[in-house]
């Protein structure tokens, strides 16, 4: 790390290292600090299913976001941001209202924190992230998590991490006004090193499925992120909602997409207009292509496991359309490649990531193949990197 006269102000963040951030916070702050980390995700299918009460499949990255913070003697919460080299306060005792910047996702925390009755102490906080941005890696779950473990941790509260999960997941629901499932906070609380989680995002019941040593999970940041996200988003879940409004009238004990079969899907799919039949057989193949998945990574056939991934991608390009140009070309340019199994889209879309499944030997050579004829059709320089499930969130430990 190089660092001026100033603090953080003079950051190069090309040399900034997580365990830089006690330093950085004695300067700003003038006080030795705890640090509590979250990490962000990768979901290696079961895409747009959490909302839809399905099956997911994510692994908790070895990326995180840290949050370095030491109480005060009164009740303001201040906060810097490090890689935004951003400043927010706000007073606990004060009502909060949302601002459409990144201080939402940390004040909707402690609002939500505070509502479900936990009593929560004034504090500096410095937050500071290895995740890439708006990459679809759940950056923002995992800032919402490392904040929320941080305040209770200091405040003196016992920590729960499912209820953690659930309060993170409502700030952002309420507060940020993002109506996300529960997949990208569970995983940052949950996650298990070596592993990833197949989670029912009904009953929250979970079990993990352990990564084979000789397959390597490789990401590829496409670099760009579409800002339809959040409105397609949006429109995607009451596409669902509408679905499941028309099924349930005539299939007994639908209450989500969760609760049609593939073939009971198109028995009743001349009830459904044309866009919303596509919107309702990418999530409810993509629950059987989830379940599917886990017996074969749990079977070592990674044959089958890439092939799954591969129609993934195909039922969130075609039937969901969520996907994009740079998207797509991504999963073709990975899926040439000698070793890979299969590769998809991960996240929300419209940009972020693809996640390819890649054997062991393979893994080195990835990026050389992928990354220049990447760049040469798109004048992007693609950020891949090998995927190495972590722990879910606590203590930073350097």
């Amino acid at each position: 790390m190089k660092l001026g006269n100033q603090g953080t102000d003079r950051i190069d963040m090309q040399t900034l290292d997580a365990k830089d951030l006690p330093l950085l916070f004695q300067r700003r702050f003038g006080a030795e600090p705890l640090v509590f980390r979250a990490p962000g995700r990768v979901n290696l299918i079961g895409e747009h299913t959490d909302y839809n009460d399905g099956f997911v499949l994510p692994a908790a990255l070895d990326l995180s976001t840290y949050a370095a913070i030491a109480r005060r003697s009164d009740g303001v919460i201040r906060i810097h941001s490090v890689n935004l080299n951003s400043d927010f306060s706000f007073d606990l005792d004060q009502p909060q209202s949302r601002v459409g910047a990144w201080s939402d996702y940390i004040c909707g925390v402690a609002v939500e924190l505070e509502k479900s009755g936990y009593r929560l102490l004034g504090a500096d906080i410095m937050v500071f992230s290895t995740l890439p941005m708006g990459s679809g890696l759940s950056a923002s779950a995992a800032l919402e998590v490392a904040v929320g473990y941080a305040l209770l941790n200091v405040s003196g509260e016992e920590i729960d991490l499912l209820d953690l999960a659930k309060i993170c997941q409502r700030a952002e629901n309420n507060f940020v006004g993002m109506r996300c499932g529960i997949m990208d906070q569970f995983i940052s609380c949950h996650g298990v090193e070596g592993a990833a989680l197949l989670l029912d995002c009904r009953s929250l019941e979970h079990r993990t499925v352990r990564i084979d040593p000789s397959v390597r999970i490789v990401i590829c940041n496409t670099m760009v992120h579409h800002q339809l996200a959040s409105s397609e988003y949006t429109q995607r879940r009451r596409e669902c909602e509408e679905a499941v409004a028309l099924l349930s009238s005539s299939i007994e004990g639908v209450t989500a997409l969760r609760d049609v079969g593939v073939e009971q899907l198109e028995e009743h799919a001349a009830r459904l207009p044309a866009t919303i039949l596509k919107r309702a057989r990418h999530v409810v193949t993509e629950n059987a292509r989830a379940l599917a998945a886990v017996a074969a990574l749990e079977a070592r056939d990674f044959a089958e496991f890439g092939q799954l991934m591969n129609a993934s991608h195909e039922s969130l390009r075609n039937d969901y359309n969520v996907s994009c140009a740079e998207l797509d070309l991504m999963a073709e340019l990975a899926r040439a490649v000698p070793g890979v199994y299969g590769a998809r889209m991960t996240g929300g879309g419209f940009g972020g990531c693809v996640v390819a499944l890649v054997e062991a030997s393979a893994a080195a050579h990835f990026a050389d193949a992928v990354g220049p004829a990447y760049e040469k059709a798109t004048n992007l320089s693609p950020m891949i990197f090998t995927c190495f499930p972590g722990p879910g969130a606590g203590p930073a430990i350097f």
